[in-house]
């Protein structure tokens, strides 16, 4: 069962991953086995000089009216670029409606954040948090101009913006900084875990034999895990330079009023708490929940509960073994290459 499931979820994951679109002229991917390559923007091509500023800026704190928070400070390295909060809190204590999301493998998504389907690109994303002012995230609105005069007159970021646009007569913009940060973002690429070892390097010993169970029940009908956490970032449809491949995914789970985005499960066991408002503290707690779904699935048609939820309960020997599926998800590499990178 669990080959059956292995070689059916590569083949669905292959199938974005086979044709390859030419490298940009100055930025070479390293992209994992079996990964497609992300779409670019055509007026924020990559470069090494853009995102060597823009992984900058990720942790530059006068990028906030307090000077005491970053990107970071919602996104930390050590979680997989999520905070470890239930509710994101801004740079003035204000707490926000949800969680911060994984920007793991954010290059791939169709559109970002909880509720939204509008949003398309990380560089209309990024105007949120900076901006927004109900409530205040990083709050830089009205003040853009002041932060970009700080930043042209530290020599060091000078000689870096003019290094990722050096066309521009004046490099050191606003619209700049959102868009090196936006490319620094597209590679926060993960795709090393033992998960990934095991179907794409052929690896046997990397995943567990309970972890092979849990991916038994994960890729079962009953379980229905992957029909939300479906293609290579088990989060549904996906964008890369090859197209999208069907709308942005979202599901009704019974947490919400309204159907919110299915997000990654890469690197789950290192983004608890979990759903849009964090109500649960562990793995087991989401699956305990699923599971009593599963026991109503009878009960579930015709309402507001998306089909593809678990159409059975999970026994304890499931529940455990998809745990363990779920933390053969966690990319180690991916995390230690950020070490040191900055505090949030």
């Amino acid at each position: 069962m669990a080959k059956v499931a292995c070689l059916a979820w590569c083949a669905l994951a292959l199938g974005g991953a086979l044709a390859q679109e030419p490298q940009h002229a100055d930025y070479v991917w390293r992209l994992p086995r079996g990964f497609p390559t992300p779409a670019v923007p055509a007026d924020n091509p990559m470069s090494e000089a853009k995102v060597a500023l823009g992984r900058r800026l990720f942790f530059e704190r006068r990028l906030s009216v307090t000077g005491r928070s970053s990107c970071a400070s919602c996104h930390d390295p050590a979680r997989s670029f999520s905070d470890g909060r239930a509710v994101a809190v801004g740079a003035t204590g204000a707490a926000l409606p949800h969680s911060a999301m994984a920007l793991v493998n954010v290059a791939y998504n169709i559109s970002f954040g909880w509720t939204r389907l509008d949003v398309r690109s990380l560089e209309a994303q990024m105007l949120e948090p900076l901006l927004n002012d109900h409530p205040v995230e990083l709050g830089l609105a009205g003040r853009q101009q002041s932060v970009c005069a700080q930043l042209a007159a530290d020599p060091t970021y000078s000689e870096n913006f003019a290094a990722a646009f050096p066309h521009a007569g004046v490099a050191v913009t606003f619209e700049h900084l959102v868009k090196a940060i936006a490319a620094f973002e597209r590679t926060l690429i993960s795709g090393r875990s033992a998960f990934d070892r095991y179907v794409f390097d052929g690896d046997h010993a990397a995943l567990p034999e309970a972890a092979k169970r849990g991916m038994a029940v994960f890729f079962s009908r009953e379980a229905g895990c992957a029909g939300c956490h479906s293609g290579f970032n088990f989060a549904g449809n996906w964008r890369d330079a090859q197209g999208e491949t069907g709308k942005p995914s979202f599901a009704s789970n019974g947490t919400s009023e309204r159907a919110i985005r299915v997000p990654t499960l890469r690197n789950v066991a290192l983004t608890a708490p979990y759903m849009h408002d964090g109500r649960f503290p562990t793995l087991e707690a989401v699956l305990d929940y699923y599971s009593s779904l599963g026991e109503h699935a009878q009960s579930r048609r015709g309402s507001r509960y998306d089909p593809r939820l678990p159409r059975a309960a999970l026994s304890a020997r499931q529940r455990t073994d998809l745990v363990a599926f779920l933390r053969s998800l966690t990319d180690e590499a991916f995390v230690s290459r950020f070490a040191g990178a900055g505090s949030p």
